[in-house]
């Protein structure tokens, strides 16, 4: 028998968690997080992570995973995932998969991990090239390894760059070759078929819940997790510490950014993920199964 995945996403403060919960209690499901910053222990207020008697309801995975001081990516959650989902299956239940990160979402959908393997000296060495000459250095070393071009990369990103060097130095490959390696590989989750929900809000309506969301944030002790956080050090982890609400936090606790200041800076910041969440969804994943407006 065929599986299902049942994806379910939207912008931050659509509303998704309980939308989640009561779709999985229909279902006979457990919540498998597509969240970024839902794997860190003690980011909770931040996130808006399920509460316990949320969690209570339905069991949720990926959820608390690691330490807010040690970095976890895409590659750890395409791996912690893949068993989460496999574990459900055979458990005789069904999966809903729900969050907002644009990779996290991606990787049920398409590939989204390079399967070339950098080591530490070649990671050192192209480092140690852009520092010293910078981005028109790293054009110029990719040009050798990759005499056939650079395919479709940005060359104007500066990270992307330093990663295709890596990778060919890495695999001895041009660019266009690992590009076209990469888009042969099969579609995760071949094997399901893949249910895809997209909850929308009227634009003025989610503004709303956008700016209520983050006072309650801030009145529910935003800043003192924060403070917390940073004696447990979130500053060792960059994803951790420029996720929205936190990096404004730190900014207002460093008297970088005043008390007056830290709400509606939240809130702007959050709008603009908002925006790029929508361009996301409409240009990275494909068109939705159902669109429920909330």
């Amino acid at each position: 028998m065929t599986q299902t995945l049942h994806i379910i996403t939207g912008p931050t403060a659509v509303g998704k968690t309980e939308y989640a919960l009561r779709y999985a209690e229909a279902n006979d499901a457990e919540i498998v997080s597509c969240d970024a910053s839902l794997v860190y222990r003690g980011m909770d207020i931040g996130t808006a992570k399920p509460s316990a008697a949320e969690q209570a309801r339905v069991p949720h995975h990926l959820i608390d995973l690691q330490r807010v001081d040690t970095p976890y990516d895409i590659v750890a959650y395409v791996r912690d995932a893949r068993a989460a989902v496999k574990a459900i299956f055979a458990r005789g239940r069904s999966v809903v998969v729900t969050g907002g990160s644009g990779f996290y979402l991606k990787s049920f959908f398409a590939p989204v991990v390079d399967v070339v393997e950098v080591s530490d000296a070649v990671r050192t060495e192209v480092a140690a090239l852009y520092a010293n000459e910078g981005l028109d250095g790293l054009l110029r070393e990719l040009e050798q390894c990759s005499p056939e071009g650079f395919g479709n990369l940005d060359v104007k990103n500066p990270r992307r760059v330093l990663r295709a060097l890596e990778r060919c130095r890495a695999s001895g490959k041009s660019l266009p070759r690992l590009q076209a390696e990469f888009a042969a590989r099969p579609e995760p989750y071949g094997d399901c078929n893949k249910y895809y929900i997209l909850l929308e809000r009227e634009r003025e309506a989610l503004k709303e819940r956008v700016a209520l969301r983050a006072a309650q944030m801030l009145e529910a002790g935003l800043v003192e997790e924060v403070s917390a956080l940073l004696t447990q050090g979130i500053l060792k982890n960059p994803s951790a510490a420029s996720a929205i609400g936190y990096r404004e936090t730190i900014a207002f606790l460093n008297n970088e950014l005043s008390q007056e200041a830290l709400l509606p800076t939240i809130v702007q910041n959050t709008l603009h993920l908002v925006k790029k969440q929508r361009t996301w969804f409409r240009t990275q994943i494909r068109q939705p199964d159902e669109r429920i407006e909330l």
